[in-house]
This record gives structure tokens, C-alpha cells and sequence, in this order.
């Protein structure tokens, strides 16, 4: 890969747009390759050859010296001034892509148009995360060569010097790395689509566009793993489309069978002649949208000649991600889930029906405009008992509440207060004892904290100092 990025890159001027992450890992396989006649970095954030970040081991081996830098609130202004421009993910361009008169890339293009053939690419607004690590995490267990890298925090060319002739890779992709993307792998997920990144977006045409691009430029032989919902149509995907849905929606091609009785403790995987029974305690993953990330990895699995053996051995063994229902603990009496990374309604939903005890949920984050008209209605109909709002949306859905659903159930239940601090120390005080407190924000993080990472760990934080 490095020879390819070699050629890619000789003796043209490069801007890596954004030294965040992705950006440094830019830099260091670009200085490996060599070739480049000047590499330039573009970042809003003032840097030099003295800034800390040139300081660390990370960039102990690289001749630094040539390194150009174009920083400040204009930094995207040059992006014509160069043969090619490397632009990191979530950067939005000041014009379309085809008004520039450069070269725009990224890591994702040039690795998939280089391994695109051993990919297994995996997105969707929600579940991406969960069903890129099991899958990632079967294979291995199965004893395959695999390795994880994507949006799960792994860029890409981190990963060059661990490839072998035999790795297959399990890529996490977000809307941004898919954007402008113009090659699509040869295995590709996709969950779901809900309304999700409008800020960055405007339209839901847009994202929706963006996460297509999983499959765009998919080739005859290739396959799709899709949700029904979102299937697209043979003259737009050449690949071979597989459905993946919940018994009784349509007719699938992956079928997830969930017990009639809520007292049963299993369900059940079917794709062509297979049939796959899972028990629910054996397994760490909880609730029927964990389920359905489960059929899609179940489905990928038989496409590559794994046995139900081997797989029900990778599900019992799978630890799930942190911050995604995950159980913290339990606090006189009181057990805590952190579900930060719910940041849409859908999410919050499928927590509440999850656990079957929620006594107390905490909602609310950074107001995107996004409708909360489902979560609204739910909550109307659930046996929550207590609903508190915080941050900019819980105050939104508060108020429009109060305008709107005239018939809510005992308003009595809503609560409003101004951040996660006084949200947890409420829950302490009126969760019923025996019950649950689910932080599932159903909002971004951002301004008030640095991710869902940070605002799941945060809750966390808060519950042991309300211990003490």
C-alpha cells in the first residue's frame, strides 16, 4: 500500500486538510511513502514545528523539516493552490466538491481503491459501532485474519503495517468518511437511516446520499446486507442485495425470530437453510435492536463459510462497547444504565423498551432542531414514572409538551433541570427503589461535552461521587 500511495502522491503539492487524528495519521504515512514535493498542514488551530503535538513519539522517526502550514479561520481558502487536497472527516467544504479546482481525497478512498475486495464495510445512523466490533470480533474467533479500523477510532493507515496477505478488514464507516467516496467494498452494511446530522447535512436528502455511497459503486458478485426499509433498487446496486428484518416485516432474506412469549429466553436466527437459536443469558447484548445488529452479523458470517458453532461461540464471548445501555451498577437499590451514545429519539425508545423496569430516564442534550414528536407520543404512552429533562432539548421537549399533548399523562411525571449534575442527583432522590435510571439523552453532546464518551463517563462519574 505504501508503493500505491507513493505513486498517488509523487512529486505533487498536498494539503492535509484537519490534524485531528485521521490528519496526523495522514502526515506520518504520507512521510513513509515519500514522493510528495511539499506536504502542507490546513487547520483552524494556529500550529508550527514548535507546537506540542510535533513533540511527542508519535513523529519521533519523521524528518519534519520542508513541513509547510496554512493555519487560522481561513484555512480552507488555499485548497486551490494545491494538486491535492486530504480532507479528514466532518470537514465541511466551503464549496461543492466539483467547484474546486484540486484534487480532493481521503484515507478511505485510497485504502478502498487499493483493498476494496477484502473489505467488510459497516454503517447506519445507529448500531454501526456494535455490529463492526462483534463482527470484527467473530471472525477472529473463527480464526480468520481481521482486523478493526474505521470511524471506531482506528484511521486507516494506522493500521498499513499489520496487513498480511490474508486480512480481511471490518471497517466502521461514518456519513463523513462516505460523502465524497467513490469506491464502495465488496461486503457492505447498512442498518438504518434516521434523521441524524442536519447540522452539518441542512437536508435529509444529503446524509441520506452520504450513507448511500456504502453501495453506490458496489460491482456484480459483490453483496449488501440492508434493512428493508432502505433497500435500494437492482438498477441502482449491482451488488446482491440481502434483507435483514424482525419475522413478520415482509419476507427477509435474514430473519430474526423473536419469541411470542415474553417469558421465553430465546430467539432465532434463519438465513437460507440455517437456523441459529440464541439464548438471550448467554449473551451480554441486550434488547431487539442489539438483536437486529446480531442477524446482520449472522448473515455476514454464513457468507463467509462460518459455523453456527463458531458464531454462538463469538456472540457469548463478545463484550459489548461501553455507553451503549451499558449496566454501571447498582446504587441503594437503584440500578444505573448509561445509554450516552443515544443522541435520536429511536435510540431512547428502544433503551425504554429494553428495560423492563425504567423507573427513571434522563433526557436531553444540544438542540439540533431535530423532531422529538415519537419520543413525545412514547412517553405519553409509557409507564416511566419519572421524565427528566436537562440541557437545551429537555427544556424543548418540555415546553412543547406542555403546548402540544394537552392529553399527556400525568405531566406530574416531566421534570426540568439545567444539567447532568442535577439530573442525577434527582434520580437518587425519586427513583423507586428496585427500579432503573437510564441516562438516554436522545441528543447530541457537543458544547456541553467533548462526546457521548465523555458525557457517558460523566454520569458515571457523578453516580460514585453521590456513593460518598
Amino acid at each position: 500500500m505504501l508503493k500505491y500511495l507513493q505513486d498517488r502522491i509523487k512529486d505533487k503539492n498536498i494539503l492535509i486538510l484537519g490534524f485531528g487524528r485521521e490528519g496526523r495519521s495522514t502526515l506520518k504515512a504520507f512521510l513513509e511513502a515519500g514522493g510528495a514535493r511539499k506536504l502542507t498542514i490546513a487547520d483552524q488551530k494556529e500550529l508550527s514545528l514548535t507546537s506540542e503535538v510535533f513533540s511527542q513519539k508519535e513523529f519521533a522517526d519523521y524528518d519534519l523539516d520542508g513541513l509547510g502550514f496554512c493555519c487560522g479561520e481561513d484555512y480552507q481558502d488555499h485548497c486551490d493552490s494545491y494538486d491535492l487536497v486530504m480532507k479528514s472527516p466532518g470537514i465541511v467544504l466551503k464549496k461543492e466538491i466539483g467547484a474546486y479546482r484540486c484534487e480532493i481525497l481521503s484515507q478511505m478512498q485510497l485504502f478502498f481503491e487499493f483493498y476494496r475486495d477484502r473489505i467488510i464495510g459497516i454503517t447506519g445512523t445507529k448500531g454501526k459501532s456494535t455490529t463492526t466490533t462483534l463482527m470484527h470480533h467473530i471472525l477472529k474467533e473463527s480464526g480468520l485474519s481481521a482486523i478493526l479500523a474505521g470511524n471506531i477510532g482506528i484511521p486507516v493507515f494506522d493500521i498499513l503495517h499489520e496487513i498480511t496477505d490474508e486480512t480481511l478488514f471490518v471497517i466502521e464507516l461514518s456519513c463523513h468518511q462516505l460523502e465524497y467516496m467513490t469506491v464502495s467494498p465488496k461486503w457492505a452494511v447498512l442498518l438504518n437511516i434516521y434523521e441524524e446530522h442536519l447540522d452539518h447535512y441542512g437536508t435529509m436528502d444529503k446524509y441520506i446520499a452520504a450513507k448511500e455511497n456504502v453501495y453506490h459503486n458496489q460491482k456484480p458478485g459483490d453483496i449488501l446486507f440492508v434493512n428493508p426499509d432502505i433497500k435500494p433498487s437492482a438498477d441502482v446496486c449491482r451488488a446482491s442485495i440481502k434483507t435483514v428484518a424482525v419475522d413478520g416485516d415482509g419476507e427477509p432474506d435474514v430473519v430474526l425470530s423473536l419469541p411470542e412469549d415474553k417469558k421465553d429466553t430465546e430467539f432465532v436466527l434463519s438465513y437460507h437453510d440455517r437456523n441459529c437459536t440464541v439464548i438471550e443469558n448467554r449473551i451480554s447484548l441486550l434488547g431487539e435492536h442489539n438483536y437486529l445488529d446480531i442477524a446482520y452479523v449472522y448473515g455476514m458470517c454464513c457468507e463467509f463459510g462460518i459455523s453456527d458453532e463458531d458464531f454462538l461461540k463469538g456472540l457469548q464471548t463478545y463484550v459489548p462497547l461501553p455507553h451503549r445501555l451499558q449496566y454501571v451498577g447498582c446504587v441503594d437499590g437503584i440500578s444505573y444504565y448509561d445509554d450516552s451514545i443515544s443522541t435520536i429519539d429511536e435510540t431512547t425508545i428502544q433503551a425504554l423498551n429494553t428495560i423492563k423496569n425504567a423507573d427513571t430516564v434522563l433526557v436531553g442534550g444540544m438542540d439540533r432542531g431535530i423532531s422529538y414528536v415519537n419520543l413525545e407520543e412514547y412517553l405519553n404512552r409509557s409507564s416511566v414514572a419519572h421524565i427528566i429533562l436537562m440541557e437545551a432539548t429537555g427544556k424543548r421537549i418540555y415546553e412543547e409538551i406542555m403546548r402540544d399533548y394537552p392529553e399527556f399523562a400525568h405531566k406530574e411525571r416531566l421534570y426540568v433541570v439545567e444539567h447532568m449534575e442535577d439530573a442525577v442527583s434527582l434520580a437518587k432522590e425519586i427513583t423507586k427503589k428496585g427500579g432503573s435510571c437510564i441516562l438516554s439523552p436522545a441528543a447530541a453532546s457537543y458544547g456541553i461535552y467533548k462526546n457521548f464518551e465523555e458525557r457517558g463517563d460523566a454520569f458515571v462519574r457523578l453516580l460514585r461521587e453521590e456513593q460518598k
